[in-house]
């Protein structure tokens, strides 16, 4: 039978019948990319279904996913989603107290976990969580729990129901407004907070991101490695490609994005902006060390490239001489570059998440990549804004999605309407209220511009503004995106909220600081030992002079410290989507800030 489209348990159950065993999606085993067929992913995720009402899994239930991705949590989210119950993911890398705290924030009466060790993280705060009265593991967990069953045993009571009736009443009976899922915010700024996103607000956004890009479709394959319990991962990553029908190929982590990348050839891929710096730094480093006359032919490409990409994003004809010049750059190194990396296939690259520095966007444009970056919020499902083929600005997030309005308050804060913006935060009507004007609009809490185009420009966070002692407001997010284009700086923080003047936490690419050091002969024990050297320190000094000679005066980076280690997400220092944690850092290198504002500043 045809299902209703307003859900996506509705659209995933209709393009299983639709293309039957045709893969749905690709997972590596035993090191093989290895096919579920969409019939075959139906009948998991109807049995999942049906097991779930047999353990009394109720309509609107919540239930908590805790686990890396793999085609088990997304049968799990989408036979949740079906018989009505809602789900709350947890990242797979949040802690044992992490898990209690949505688990028991939400009221989830059945956890599916991976098994392994997110079984020993939810054991080891069992006592914490209250109303839990069933575990899901997807591995068997070798103990005889008996509030623990594998999802093979709970596959197994689904196929011996016999009340396949009741599972498609309750995925008719779904509606627009219903709670689809909880998705907790990292909790930079306090306690997480459960974000209300309904069927609605799903549909309504992947049919808003479809209209951006209709190009896309049935023939295309995605490489998913956001995390799911990430509203990007998740609606873009899995659920737009579900609508077009697309092939979904489960990466096995982002650190093997590159090999799977090359294993798969995809033609769709999103991301965050870790992957394109990782990117553009490797092939930088790669160029340097190649022998002159390669350098030389790529050192030219580029500078063609660059010149050409303004004339590819707004689609209009080059000059002649440019045209020849760009068509044999293509020839000769872009077109094989494209091939080495797995990318000759690649239509469309989208970028959220986080700000990506122009540099690197030129970069990856004029290479005939098509990357188009985009905005939006958890809150707001999350995409609101996107670059498209049609309207595209460097710099930019692109124009406001269909149906969706933008608005710049009097502060610069930028407001969104829109169906795809959450019902609010869960159990919590106060902070809810404190998000929305009094009018409705939702207060992202990002500062902004538009353009007479109608794209949106970020410039920073109101909450990341850094005001100095001397009164001036400015952008962080800016200065370090600068930074952070150079390929011996793997990450940077600005520091100077109440202070006389900026600082900067700067972490080396070490991979290359380290080459660097060998090819000058300086020697060193550790990377403690190398980021002390005289010959180092005034290496990243003359970087930094160079780096930041555009900025104004007050924008200027007085002093620094180079970090022996990565910001991390086990350190607290960084959120599962890779955004920093200001507030963390700046406790966990206080002594170094502090040595920083010792003594007499130097200009």
């Amino acid at each position: 039978m045809g299902y209703s489209e307003k859900s996506i348990a509705g659209i995933f159950h209709n393009r299983a019948e639709k293309y039957q065993y045709e893969p749905f999606l690709r997972y590596k085993h035993q090191g093989v990319f290895t096919p579920i067929s969409w019939r075959e992913m139906a009948r998991i995720v109807t049995d999942i279904g049906l097991g779930l009402i047999s353990l009394g899994v109720k309509r609107d239930d919540i239930v908590t996913i805790f686990s890396d991705n793999c085609w088990q949590w997304l049968a799990a989210d989408l036979a949740s989603q079906s018989i009505g119950a809602a789900n709350a993911p947890i990242y797979a890398t949040n802690s044992g107290e992490e898990a209690a705290y949505i688990i028991n924030d939400s009221g989830s009466k059945f956890l599916f976990v991976a098994g392994g060790d997110h079984l020993k993280r939810i054991q080891g705060v069992r006592s914490k969580i209250k109303g839990l009265k069933k575990i899901i593991a997807f591995e068997a967990p070798g103990n005889t729990d008996k509030d623990i069953i594998t999802l093979d045993e709970l596959i197994a009571l689904g196929e011996a129901s016999k009340d396949r009736k009741a599972f498609d009443e309750r995925l008719q009976s779904i509606e627009p407004d219903d709670l689809a899922t909880l998705i907790y915010t990292s909790g930079t700024t306090g306690p997480p907070k459960g974000v209300m996103l309904t069927h609605g607000n799903f549909v309504a956004n992947i049919m808003q991101s479809f209209a951006s890009h209709p190009i896309i479709g049935h023939q295309d394959e995605a490489l998913l490695f956001l995390p799911w319990s990430h509203s990007l991962g998740r609606t873009i990553g899995i659920y737009l490609m579900i609508h077009i029908g697309a092939v979904l190929n489960i990466a096995e982590s982002f650190g093997t994005v590159m090999q799977n990348m090359i294993e798969l050839r995809p033609t769709l891929v999103v991301s965050v902006p870790r992957l394109f710096e990782k990117i553009h730094t490797g092939i930088l480093s790669k160029t340097e060390s190649a022998p002159p006359m390669k350098k030389k032919l790529f050192d030219w490409s580029v500078s063609v490239a660059l010149r050409a990409v303004d004339y590819l994003v707004q689609r209009k004809t080059m000059p002649l001489t440019l045209k020849l010049q760009y068509d044999l750059a293509d020839r000769l190194v872009l077109s094989k570059l494209r091939h080495a990396l797995g990318m000759d296939r690649i239509r469309i690259f989208i970028n959220g998440g986080g700000h990506l520095a122009t540099d690197i966007d030129r970069f990856f444009n004029g290479f005939g990549i098509a990357l188009h970056n985009g905005y939006g919020l958890t809150e707001t499902t999350p995409v609101t804004n996107v670059n498209t083929f049609d309207c595209f600005a460097f710099g930019s997030v692109g124009p406001a999605l269909p149906e969706t309005q933008i608005k710049i308050a009097e502060d610069g804060e930028i407001l969104v309407k829109g169906p795809q913006v959450m019902k609010g935060y869960f159990n919590k009507p106060d902070d809810t209220r404190a998000v929305f004007t009094a009018d409705g609009w939702f207060m992202t809490g990002d500062i902004g511009k538009v353009d007479e185009k109608g794209c949106l420009y970020i410039t920073d966070r109101k909450k990341d503004i850094i005001v100095t002692a001397g009164g001036k407001n400015i952008a962080p997010q800016n200065i370090e995106n600068t930074l952070t284009t150079d390929p011996f700086i793997e990450q940077s923080v600005i520091i100077g909220e109440g202070r006389k003047y900026l600082s900067a936490l700067i972490v080396p690419n070490f991979a290359e600081l380290m080459s660097y050091a060998k090819k000058q002969g300086i020697p060193f024990d550790e990377k403690e030992d190398l980021i002390k050297k005289p010959e180092i320190v005034t290496f990243y000094t003359n970087k930094l002079a160079t780096l930041m000679k555009d900025y104004a005066r007050v924008e200027q980076i007085r002093r620094f410290t180079i970090l022996p280690r990565e910001f991390s997400i086990e350190s607290g220092e960084l959120t599962p989507t890779l955004k920093m944690k200001r507030k963390v850092i700046g406790t966990n290198f206080a002594g170094e800030i502090d040595s920083m504002y010792q003594g007499k500043e130097t200009d």
